[in-house]
């Protein structure tokens, strides 16, 4: 094309393009100020940083505070209860309670257990000082203080093992089958959803071309027309940069599920929040108007910069996913052809955007330290815990915790199974010291008990764990959990 048969830039789309990604720093900051609004947070599926956690025994030491835990980190919860206004004393109002018993299956029905995504158990037997072996009944706090214990209420039998058991049969019925992350669901989107993806095409060059994305009843539309006019060659919609970060570094990749028009399209994730900088990409062709899910290994990114690979870059961070952008381009890299490239209309439907990867745990069972330790022989029940000297006067507690160990375990569902020493009411932010083999002795804080539930939902390396726990004597103001559960063996 002559120069004399350039379209003029369009100006106006330019301009709006890069208010919308808020290219424009000043004008950005007036906009904000004159409608005194503050930056929305922007983040796929409305903002849920995580799924539905049932929480049993969430009025209990651990439970209580692995509830308060979940909730500041982004989680739905619903406590499970068996006195209301017990709860909602212990709770606040805030939070989803549901009255049922894991001792009694016929409670735990769909309004319980509908729509979850993962279970932390934090039930057990009441055990207090024996009637008369304190003036005013105090609370028995293993590791602090010890007086006579005895059961009280239920049976270890109902509920260390039976209701573990009954707990774990009801959630395999109701908890997912894949533990894929779900980034974008387009066929039921927020408004966060619909206002995060904004047109970003070759008029930021000088080009004509024209996208937008739709949501339809099948989806989300990336659609437009592309034209190679005024040297221009691709039409693409991006996210603005999410916030907080995505960090999918437990996945293997993205699965995107979509339906086209038989052209070549790519996907790009980027690992930095600036707005012209390195993307990771992947090239995947369509089949006209056929439904496909397109494997994309974080391995198989290519990074690139204005379409050509840069060599010696870094692998994707995928602990740090900033933006994601879908494009239709006359380009594929470094200047050769999209093989299925021709200009005009197009179109490619988009169902999901999803993070596929390892299994992680579905169920956190807060069992006890010393469970195989009654009747092992060699064992010198002198240098034991109380609980372990006492297994049977209480009625075999660790026994029947042991036996609700096994049920999840046989279960197939994804675990972690978390043995504590004695517990205390102790602050936490000590450093704690895991092992396997249930041999180490100690003390640690329900606190860091309640942490160390919640961080194991988010770490593949926890799936199908048990360990033991304590606290060591340091203090530390952070634990680094892919390194704690990277250190242990998987159950065999």
């Amino acid at each position: 094309m002559k120069n004399s048969d350039r379209s003029p830039w369009n100006f106006g789309r330019l301009f709006q393009t890069l208010d919308y990604f808020e290219i424009i720093p000043v004008f950005s900051w007036v906009k904000k100020v004159l409608n005194k609004s503050e930056k929305k947070r922007i983040q796929p599926n409305g903002g849920k940083v995580m799924g539905l956690v049932l929480v049993a025994g969430a009025t209990g030491g651990v439970g209580k505070r692995v509830v308060n835990k979940l909730q500041a980190q982004g989680y739905q919860v619903r406590a499970l209860v068996r006195d209301m206004d017990k709860a909602r004393n212990i709770l606040g109002n805030d939070t989803d309670l549901v009255v049922a018993d894991i001792t009694k299956p016929e409670t735990l029905i769909p309004m319980v257990m509908g729509n979850i995504q993962a279970v932390i158990c934090c039930t057990s037997v009441r055990v207090q000082p024996v009637l008369g072996d304190t003036p005013n009944r105090e609370k028995y706090y293993h590791g602090v203080k010890f007086y006579q214990p005895e059961i009280v209420d239920d049976t270890p039998e109902h509920v260390e093992y039976q209701g573990v058991k009954n707990l774990v049969e009801a959630a395999s019925q109701y908890l997912p089958k894949s533990n894929d992350k779900l980034i974008f669901d387009f066929t039921n989107p927020s408004t966060e959803v619909r206002d995060i993806w904004g047109a970003l095409d070759d008029v930021v060059m000088g080009g004509v071309s024209e996208s937008n994305m739709q949501m339809t009843s099948d989806g989300a539309l990336f659609a437009g027309n592309l034209s190679t006019a005024n040297s221009g060659g691709f039409a693409s919609v991006r996210t603005r940069n999410l916030s907080p970060i995505l960090d999918l570094s437990n996945y293997e990749g993205i699965d995107l599920r979509v339906k086209g028009d038989g052209k070549r399209y790519k996907f790009f994730v980027r690992a930095e929040s600036k707005w012209d900088g390195i993307g990771y990409s992947y090239s995947f062709d369509t089949v006209p108007n056929i439904w496909i899910t397109v494997r994309i290994p974080f391995t198989d990114l290519v990074p690139v910069f204005r379409a050509k690979t840069v060599k010696d870059c870094p692998s994707v961070d995928t602990s740090n996913i900033c933006s994601f952008q879908l494009m239709l381009s006359k380009f594929e890299y470094d200047g050769e052809l999209n093989p299925r490239f021709s200009p005009g209309s197009f179109n490619l439907q988009v169902e999901s955007i999803k993070a596929y990867g390892a299994n992680f745990p579905q169920f956190v069972l807060v069992s006890s330290a010393g469970v195989t330790r009654p009747n092992r022989p060699g064992i010198n029940l002198d240098e034991e815990p109380p609980a372990v000297r006492l297994n049977d006067q209480l009625g075999g507690i660790l026994t029947w915790k042991l036996k609700g160990e096994y049920s999840l375990r046989n279960s197939r569902i994804p675990y972690t199974i978390i043995r504590p020493c004695a517990l205390t009411e102790e602050a936490g932010g000590k450093e704690i010291i895991v092992a396997q083999g249930d041999n180490i002795k100690g003390k640690i804080s329900r606190e860091n008990v309640a942490e160390l539930c919640v961080a194991a939902l988010q770490k593949s390396k926890a799936c199908n764990v048990t360990l033991e726990i304590k606290e060591g004597e340091n203090k530390v103001s952070h634990t680094d959990w892919q390194v704690l559960f990277s250190s242990l063996q998987v159950d065999k």
